[in-house]
């Protein structure tokens, strides 16, 4: 009996991060398909999707809670957010180089 609770319990805990992670990938797709905001807030909203988006991956689908998570799985949110940090800080350098070149400056 304990058994079926738990898997309804892994199944709605499954169901609920599927709709926030639809929810949250539909909000960037419906913001760039009405073009009703200004350049700054655009990019201030699909920031904020990404990074809850991120959030909501790593409690519902990898059971990451920061109250009772092992050393090894903070050591790993870590080197994640590292990574995270030099792929993006790399790209955006990248990007902001080959803008300056394409504009000749």
């Amino acid at each position: 009996m304990t058994d079926l609770r738990q898997h309804q319990r892994d199944v709605r805990t499954y169901l609920i991060g599927f709709g926030l992670a639809v929810v949250l990938t539909v909000i960037p797709f419906v913001i760039t398909a009405t073009g009703g905001l200004s350049r700054t807030w655009f990019d201030l909203a699909i920031l904020f999707a990404a990074i809850v988006q991120v959030l909501v991956h790593l409690r519902y689908f990898l059971h990451i809670d920061l109250r009772h998570t092992p050393r090894e799985n903070l050591l790993a949110l870590g080197f994640t957010g590292l990574l995270m940090v030099i792929m993006i800080g790399g790209t955006l350098w990248i990007m902001g180089n080959l803008a300056a070149r394409m504009m000749g400056t």
